[in-house]
């Protein structure tokens, strides 16, 4: 089975067509359950993501703030493995029809194998992988297998990526580019910054690939502010937060659920 490359590439399409930047919000697999995981990412698609990251738990994130390490390491002590991960993805695609890919560090791909990692994101109908540790001149092995299946690689860019390491990332990359918006790690922060939209114009002349913003985001007005230059809005931790301090999972599920329909009221108001 084909992954689904093509329906992150239509979907990303259809939003421009529409006049606005897409919706892509991100949750950790396993939190605070398996199912309970499951459940918010249909939630967020409820409430109105085009397109969802299912985040694989790590002891050790690079990118990722305190919120979503309190969200991961919940999981891990929950027991959450690939396969639930791979779950994750399958249940979410067949329940909405909207493209949901993966982010996740390199190490545990190494660990499990990129053939068997690959082979079972395409069967479980994901859209593909975003890398944010993976080295472009370290990632042929990768792309070879995620083209094979049918699956974008998205890698990151930041604010202090040069022009020429801009061209080289792009060049390689599918599906989208995700440009973070300043240096540092996730979280919700008072303003996106002026850095963002740098960023966003110096990517876009080396590739004709959307290019999507995150970090930062975390209400209606800074993804309205984002989406007047970017081709997508992502949304993480924002998510995270209020299912970490819902007081039981009905609330959590209502509570993202909201948030994503409050989010996508902003993309349109571009």
């Amino acid at each position: 089975m084909s992954g689904n490359i093509q329906l992150l590439s239509d979907t990303l399409a259809g939003a421009r067509n529409e006049g606005r930047a897409a919706l892509i919000a991100y949750l950790p697999a396993g939190f605070p359950t398996v199912d309970g995981g499951i459940d918010a990412v249909k939630a967020v698609f409820d409430g109105g993501a085009d397109v969802v990251e299912v985040g694989l738990p790590h002891s050790d994130p690079v990118l990722d703030g305190p919120v979503i390490q309190t969200a991961d390491d919940i999981a891990l002590k929950g027991g959450v493995r690939i396969a639930d991960v791979m779950r994750t993805v399958r249940e979410a695609y067949e329940a909405t029809g909207k493209p949901v890919l993966v982010m996740t560090y390199w190490n545990p791909i190494d660990r499990y194998g990129i053939e068997r990692f690959t082979a079972e994101l395409a069967e479980a109908g994901g859209a593909g992988c975003i890398l944010p540790d993976l080295p472009v001149q370290e990632s042929d092995v990768w792309r070879q297998h995620a083209d094979k299946h049918g699956l974008a690689t998205v890698f990151v860019v930041a604010p202090s990526s040069r022009d020429d390491r801009l061209a080289k990332i792009t060049s390689v990359g599918s599906g989208f580019v995700y440009a973070a918006s300043l240096m540092g790690v996730t979280g919700t922060r008072q303003s996106v910054g002026a850095q963002a939209q740098d960023l966003v114009r110096r990517t876009r002349a080396t590739t004709d690939l959307p290019v999507c913003v995150g970090l930062g985001v975390s209400d209606a007005a800074q993804a309205a502010e984002v989406a007047a230059f970017a081709d997508g809005v992502i949304v993480g931790s924002a998510f995270v937060k209020l299912m970490l301090d819902a007081p039981d999972p009905g609330a959590g599920l209502a509570a993202v659920r909201g948030l994503a329909g409050e989010l996508a009221e902003g993309v349109r108001k571009r």
